[in-house]
């Protein structure tokens, strides 16, 4: 039987390795040789050092002589939606496109939040209902002022997409122990590479306990948030200028979201509506998802989850040592550290095929890269912005990812190598 202190050492590793810092990472290996990053593609209203990058969150508000500064990591049962203006370590737009397809020995050395504005502040939820003729019905003022913050999110939303011309939205999650900067920080770095050709809105959930205990009193955060990362999504899917909405989680943010997912697909199914459509759902990505295997299978494989999805990309590392230890302690394995006995060959075929769900093993993430590989390394990076932008399946042109016999496709650490043409455009802003 493993020591008290051993667990204590092996859980204080667990959750430092689901931290990130504020670093833009080194640029990915797709953006080498001054080729592929659509500079020329982005709004010209983006093209900036400290662009705006949009946050919902239920975490309880900082505030100094009235105004909320930042966010830390105990709840709040009311979400608040706001904008930060993020920094990028360059002198002018065109210094940062150059760092972009050069590392500079470092790239770019940090990434800051300067300033956060709380746009609109929801009211509590739940919100006070009473019993009417044996119904349980919500208050009619109480879902009235609840609905005019909703539209005022949404003309938020709105003017960013007549701003900007962007109508997908990308949403991140993170994982566990990050705290509300570094939310937004990885997000900034994620969307930049992509191209800046959506509207980036983090979903920070009151994660970033300490000590021992941190990793489960994080995890029972992220259950706390379920009920508003699906007011998220709601709200987007019911804009008609949102055309998609792509969505990267980390870590533990996966189990989050696939929950508030799963949620809404059911909802939708009720309704008579397919969940693709409903939910105006694109692209899904999970990254070192702290998930349990028993779990997916049995609420996410047995509910047809996927088909709310164009594709679902779930990348592992069988080497990762954050999940190893999630592992351990929670007795499951994860399934962002698949390994070959996980899934049968004939089953993961399957899952791609009918499922559109492709397993990417991601070799060479050891040591410090093997959980936070999603942001930090230049492979990862690459197949993430290929998958966000060309919308390409594994496998083809535009993703030259190599199939292990197992059905697995693996993604090198230098991949796309010389298989990847240049991207040429025929449109430009």
């Amino acid at each position: 039987m493993i020591g008290r202190w051993k667990l204590r050492a092996l859980l204080l590793v667990l959750l430092a390795g689901c931290s990130v810092g504020a670093q833009l990472a080194a640029p990915p290996n797709l953006y080498l040789d001054n080729k592929n990053y659509p500079s020329q593609q982005v709004p010209v209203a983006l093209r900036s050092v400290d662009p705006t990058i949009f946050y919902l969150t239920d975490r309880a508000g900082l505030k100094q002589d009235g105004t909320v500064y930042s966010y830390s990591r105990n709840r709040s049962q009311a979400m608040a939606f706001g904008a930060a203006q993020v920094r990028f370590g360059a002198s002018d737009w065109q210094d940062l496109v150059a760092r972009t397809h050069v590392d500079r020995g470092g790239s770019i050395n940090r990434l800051e939040v300067m300033q956060i504005d709380q746009l609109v502040q929801f009211d509590q939820a739940p919100l006070p209902d009473r019993r009417d003729d044996g119904e349980l019905r919500i208050d009619r003022d109480a879902q009235a002022a609840y609905d005019a913050q909703g539209d005022a999110f949404k003309k938020h939303i709105r003017a960013e997409i007549a701003r900007t011309g962007n109508r997908t939205v990308l949403v991140y999650v993170h994982g566990v122990r990050n705290e509300f900067d570094q939310s937004l920080t990885t997000l900034a770095n994620l969307w930049h590479f992509a191209g800046r050709n959506s509207i980036p809105v983090a979903f920070s959930w009151p994660a970033g306990n300490r000590g021992p205990l941190g990793y489960f009193r994080d995890r029972a955060s992220g259950d706390f948030s379920v009920f508003h990362a699906k007011e998220l999504l709601r709200l987007l899917a019911e804009m008609p200028e949102v055309s998609d909405i792509d969505i990267v989680a980390h870590s533990r943010g996966s189990g989050v979201m696939t929950q508030a997912l799963r949620e809404l697909l059911i909802f939708q199914r009720g309704r008579g509506v397919a969940p693709k459509l409903g939910l105006k759902t694109g692209t899904l990505i999970l990254a070192a998802a702290d998930l349990d295997t028993g779990i997916v299978r049995q609420r996410l494989l047995a509910e047809q989850f996927s088909e709310a999805f164009e594709q679902v990309n779930i990348y592992v590392n069988p080497d990762d040592n954050a999940l190893r230890l999630s592992s351990f302690v929670t007795n499951s394995p994860r399934i962002g550290a698949l390994k070959q006995d996980d899934f049968s060959a004939s089953e993961l075929r399957r899952l791609a095929k009918e499922g559109l769900i492709h397993f990417i093993r991601v070799e060479g993430a050891i040591g410090s890269d093997s959980h936070s590989y999603f942001r930090s390394n230049p492979a990862v990076l690459s197949d993430i912005v290929l998958a966000l932008r060309t919308r390409a399946f594994p496998g083809g042109t535009l993703r030259p990812l190599e199939q292990d016999a197992d059905g697995v496709w693996v993604l090198q650490p230098n991949y796309p190598l010389e298989r990847l043409p240049e991207i040429i455009y025929e449109n430009t802003r």
